[in-house]
């Protein structure tokens, strides 16, 4: 990221008219610089966000292409550069996939529902897929072989398996994760889908036509917008901001202290509800009385479906739209700190924001997102088996619980065995897995079984929760290997800092056969920093 050092050769080089270029001229000059698409958007976006200054020339909106450079030198080789220095020559860069924009990365089913840890599609496309190249020398899977996931989390092995004529073996020790993954890959009859989708949405707003809360919003949101119009404008504010010409905690917490009486007035005026009485669950504690209500009420309508796929599709919306609809920061999506009733000051989006005071923004969002998703991947799946078991990897009968679910596809594997494994066991002490989909085990009332996850953040980094890791991925390869063909192979990918994979393929009779080291450019965490994982290849030990 450019400096202050840099903004006197930026005002010296736009004042060469030749310096200065439309959003579209920009767009193309940066898809060429960077070989990569750039879009208008792309330009408009840095903009916005303060990132590049917003120029008039012409009558219209110019930016500056020196300015632009400055923005831009860090994907020209400077990244790459410094994050070896920091993580090691043998980071393998061509996995960084960074050429990809997040449409890619999120494509089609795997933006139905957020979750933390999922690695990209393209990941594993690279491994599954059938190309060579000077990393990947060998083809380890083929159309028609049958892989397993023993840590299908939202379910991406599956989806980028059925795209490539494979069949997968899913499994998860959280109920809420494998139905998040059996939803991506169900062929739904999308008339009846979008009929529920329908009904609902007319039932939910014939619920709120009584309700003050929408009119509350309307108003609240009005004085939002004349407040950070004035103190907030964009894009200068941000411009400045990022040149360090504002403190920023301090400006915000003066502008937070101003507004809050007009917010205070519109909560008396139309007598909104800004907690729950009780704060034992999750979903008290989270949501207003009128979101609380509104859920209740949508819920009731989702379990008067007849057909389970519609009912389990229009359940993982309802979920995604509670989700965004927490009384927490945009900041804090990801980690929830504590419950927010007021307008704050928000740094993601360098303005007033406001808690959510109705699903229904977002209820009718994420319908029409969903739907045009599961379009989209059904003109890309193959006629193939996937599924998704709900179980412990340690120990589950994989063809037994498969039989309940699909006899057909335990024939299958029965007969041909599974080819091998793709799979990220969970990173140790990072995440605690149930508790990030708190909600939505309130919501339907699914069994948790925290204690039976391996690695989860509750447990530490202690030497004893390594100790305890190392055994829990040991039992799961060796139970797995019962229903593998004699030629498999497994990838595991892993950020192994700990160094403890060379014993865990010990204690599994496993070999690793090589190893591929990634940079995780993209990351959803706070924590921007050089990060790498690893992919372990190993087979049986001889």
């Amino acid at each position: 990221m450019y400096g202050l050092q840099s903004i006197g050769e930026i005002k010296k080089e736009t004042e060469n008219s030749d310096d200065l270029v439309t959003i579209k001229e920009a767009s193309e000059w940066a898809t060429e610089h960077l070989a990569k698409t750039v879009t208008p958007s792309n330009i408009s976006y840095l903009i916005q966000y303060g990132l590049i200054k917003k120029l008039q020339g012409n009558g219209s909106t110019r930016v500056s292409k020196q300015e632009l450079k400055c923005y831009y030198k860090s994907f020209n080789g400077n990244r790459e550069h410094s994050w070896k220095n920091q993580l090691g020559e043998d980071l393998n860069w061509a996995l960084s996939f960074d050429k990809y924009k997040e449409a890619e990365t999120t494509k089609h089913v795997h933006r139905l529902h957020p979750y933390k840890g999922k690695f990209i599609p393209q990941l594993v496309e690279y491994f599954l897929d059938s190309h060579t190249d000077r990393f990947k020398k060998e083809v380890c899977f083929k159309q028609g072989d049958i892989v397993l996931d023993p840590f299908s989390g939202s379910g991406t092995t599956m989806v980028q398996s059925s795209e490539l004529g494979m069949h997968t073996i899913g499994i998860d020790v959280s109920a809420f994760n494998a139905l998040i993954g059996n939803v991506k890959v169900t062929s739904y009859n999308m008339s009846d889908v979008q009929a529920e989708i329908n009904r609902i949405t007319k039932a939910l707003k014939i619920f709120l036509a009584n309700s003050r809360t929408i009119e509350f919003e309307e108003k609240l949101l009005q004085s939002l917008y004349k407040f950070n119009n004035e103190y907030f404008p964009v894009p200068d504010y941000k411009y400045r901001l990022k040149r360090g010409e504002i403190d920023e905690d301090r400006y915000g917490s003066e502008k937070e202290k101003k507004f809050l009486p007009t917010f205070n007035n519109l909560v008396e005026l139309y007598g909104i509800k800004l907690r729950q009485d009780e704060t034992d669950t999750f979903l008290d504690k989270w949501y207003s009385q009128h979101i609380r209500d509104e859920i209740n009420f949508v819920l009731d309508e989702i379990c008067k479906i007849t057909n389970d796929d519609t009912k389990n599709i229009i359940s993982v919306i309802l979920s995604r739209t509670i989700r965004s609809c927490r009384a927490t920061t945009h900041a804090d999506l990801a980690t929830l700190y504590e419950p927010i009733t007021s307008t704050y000051y928000c740094a993601k989006h360098g303005k007033m924001c406001k808690p959510i005071f109705s699903i229904l923004k977002w209820w009718e969002t994420y319908t029409k997102d969903t739907v045009k998703r599961l379009m989209q991947f059904n003109c890309l799946r193959t006629p193939t088996f996937q599924a998704c078991l709900t179980g412990d990897s340690r120990t589950i009968d994989i063809l037994g619980e498969l039989r309940k679910r699909n006899s057909a596809f335990a024939d299958l594997a029965d007969k041909q065995k599974i080819k091998g494994i793709f799979s990220s066991p969970p990173y140790i002490g990072l995440i605690n897995y149930h508790e990030q989909h708190a909600y939505a085990y309130d919501l339907f009332g699914f069994e948790r079984k925290d204690i039976l996850e391996i690695g989860p953040l509750y447990k530490g980094q202690s030497r004893e929760a390594k100790e305890s890791y190392i055994h829990g991925i040991t039992d799961v390869l060796n139970n797995c290997k019962k229903f593998l063909a004699e030629d498999y192979d497994i990838f595991l990918v892993a950020n192994d800092k700990y160094n403890i994979y060379p014993a865990i393929a010990k204690e599994s009779g496993l070999q690793i056969v090589n190893q591929y080291k990634r940079p995780v450019l993209n990351r959803t965490e706070k924590d921007k920093g050089a990060y790498s994982e690893t992919i372990f290849h190993l087979k049986r030990n001889p």
